[in-house]
């Protein structure tokens, strides 16, 4: 009960979701007043489903059950990247399509961002490591756990670039930055030291 009076205290709530048909790794944060928090963050485990149905069924549910749980108000999802193997890049679109499916289903707000513009919003490179965007992320969001799988820290950074994205809230007076460096420069007190 105390959880649902939390969750009901922020303006915002956006559900981030790195997809996969191995992992599937999610994050919430919750904005108020302009400042981005984690509600919760983990991983949905499905390597052990043979049945690719069976595993797109689980993504399916397991979103609608976060979507139960949180009522996020919207969607960020990452998009799948364009690679050399077609199969894999099939598996994951329809990874996505089903959770992107279960959001739509309870009228969400769905918002689709690169793996490139996520690594880009977090650390100041697209070509971050996912090491790196989880140590950004645990910073911009001042939460210490590591979580065991990095897909965990990739969906809370979903969901962080869509609060970013979307109302250029942490950046003072609005101001829009093409990179990390710019942003550090002008905001040095912004930096836990």
């Amino acid at each position: 009960m105390d959880e649902l009076k939390t969750i009901k205290s922020y303006e915002r709530i956006i559900l981030g979701i790195d997809p996969g048909t191995i992992i599937m790794g999610y994050g919430l944060i919750g904005i108020t007043k302009k400042e981005a928090s984690v509600i919760g963050l983990g991983v949905v485990k499905l390597g052990k489903i043979d049945d690719p149905m069976l595993k797109l069924q689980k993504i399916f549910e397991r979103t609608q059950s976060l979507i139960d749980q949180f009522h996020p108000d919207e969607l960020a999802i990452e998009a799948p990247f364009f690679g050399k193997n077609v199969q894999s890049m099939l598996k994951l679109g329809r990874a996505q399509g089903v959770a992107i499916a279960a959001a739509v289903s309870r009228q969400m707000q769905v918002n689709e961002y690169s793996p490139k513009k996520i690594k880009q919003s977090i650390t100041g490179n697209g070509n971050a490591s996912k090491e790196q965007v989880a140590a950004m992320i645990q910073r911009l969001l001042k939460f210490k756990e590591t979580p065991d799988f990095l897909d965990a820290t990739d969906g809370l950074a979903a969901a962080y670039c869509h609060f970013l994205q979307s109302s250029k809230a942490a950046l003072p007076g609005g101001k829009s930055y093409n990179s990390w460096k710019a942003f550090v420069s002008d905001n040095p007190s912004k930096l836990k030291k």
